[in-house]
């Protein structure tokens, strides 16, 4: 029996409309003052929870932006220790979430945030975090990463650790009813790409892999009918739990060459992070086929297709980009992203030892 870790920091709560009664769950984690941290397309959402929490909200920042950035992350911490703040409350995708729980990492720490990188640096517990996801796809409400720009290299630079995890994820189907078609698809192809990728890990453990399976298998299901009525209360739901099943599975078994591919696009090239990993994914799985053994055909019957051929599939199906060149990625790109992807944390779990030529042609191909 080979050795396996698995835990969820994070207490969830998950029901429709239970954003309106954010104040009662905030009480019981004991949080009192906070700082909410939002984006300005996701503000009207951010305003209705925080009127559910009331007096226990003192101040908002809602300057983050796609693809948020190490400046964005201290500007919202100094925010926070001048309103004396004891949480932060995050409404918003995966940006807004990231840039919350980066956030407190400088608060708690001190200094510059780029001064804590590293794998589980932190020796103890941060400011505590509520994250209100709006969208369905990252899983950062219970994840132990953080993913922010620094825009001063033009690169993704991750932080991962178990104290990054949120104290309170509440998950609210009806915030993500507003969600546009395009990024409905999305942010639901960055939740299967989480699936995937963590059950093909070399952490991967019996967990992790039942939380990634159910993930993957919901999303297939549901995300067409979330893309084509964004109405459809009942897909949104389960998009949404599929969502943070499969961040609770690669909190712990991690992702693979894919996401560092994806992140090496977002830093480079500001591509929004979950339209990368769909247009990668489909490559990132053929290059690994040949290392994945018996994993390749578990996840084929619980697709109920070659993975390769379901992935694009249904990319197809929800009208999605296909070519790194409809992004933004231009071919003399190519050899730069491959070696910003050779440094990403995420290449290090992924099944297949890779070389930068080797994820140079992956790029190509997806060009």
């Amino acid at each position: 029996m080979e050795f396996s870790e698995f835990q969820v920091p994070t207490r969830v709560v998950a029901g429709r409309g239970l954003s309106t009664s954010i104040d009662i769950e905030l009480q019981r984690e004991g949080l009192t003052r906070g700082l909410l941290l939002t984006d300005a397309g996701v503000r009207p959402l951010a305003d209705r929870v925080r009127r559910a929490a009331g007096s226990r909200v003192v101040g908002v920042y809602d300057a983050i932006t796609p693809n948020s950035s190490v400046e964005q992350v201290e500007e919202a911490a100094r925010l926070a220790r001048e309103l004396e703040a004891d949480f932060l409350l995050a409404v918003g995708g995966g940006s807004v979430l990231d840039t919350a729980k980066a956030a407190a990492l400088v608060f708690t720490e001190g200094g510059r945030l780029l001064d804590h990188q590293g794998v589980n640096v932190l020796a103890r517990p941060l400011l505590p975090v509520a994250a209100v996801p709006t969208t369905a796809g990252t899983g950062s409400e219970v994840s132990i990463y953080a993913v922010v720009r620094d825009e001063n290299t033009g690169t993704k630079v991750s932080f991962i650790s178990e104290h990054l995890a949120p104290a309170l994820a509440v998950l609210d189907p009806v915030l993500t009813l507003g969600l546009p078609p395009g990024l409905t698809a999305a942010t639901g192809l960055d939740a299967l790409t989480h699936a995937l990728e963590a059950f093909l890990s070399v952490k991967a453990g019996p967990l992790s892999d039942a939380l990634a399976l159910a993930a993957a298998r919901t999303v297939l299901r549901e995300l067409p009918r979330a893309v084509v009525d964004g109405s459809n209360l009942e897909a949104r739901w389960r998009m949404l739990t599929a969502s943070c099943l499969a961040g609770m599975a690669f909190s712990w078994a991690m992702v693979g060459c894919v996401h560092a591919m994806a992140h090496a696009c977002g830093g480079l090239r500001e591509v929004p992070h979950g339209l990368a990993n769909a247009i990668l994914l489909p490559h990132g799985l053929e290059y690994n086929r040949p290392a994945a053994g018996d994993r390749f055909g578990i996840l084929g019957e619980w697709m109920g297709a070659d993975p390769v051929e379901a992935v694009r599939s249904l990319a197809e199906r929800i009208a999605l980009p296909t070519r790194l060149r409809e992004v933004g990625v231009e071919e003399a790109d190519l050899a730069a992203l491959a070696e910003l992807a050779m440094l990403d944390g995420s290449i290090y779990a992924n099944p297949r030892e890779a070389t930068a030529e080797e994820i140079e042609a992956v790029l190509r191909a997806a060009l």
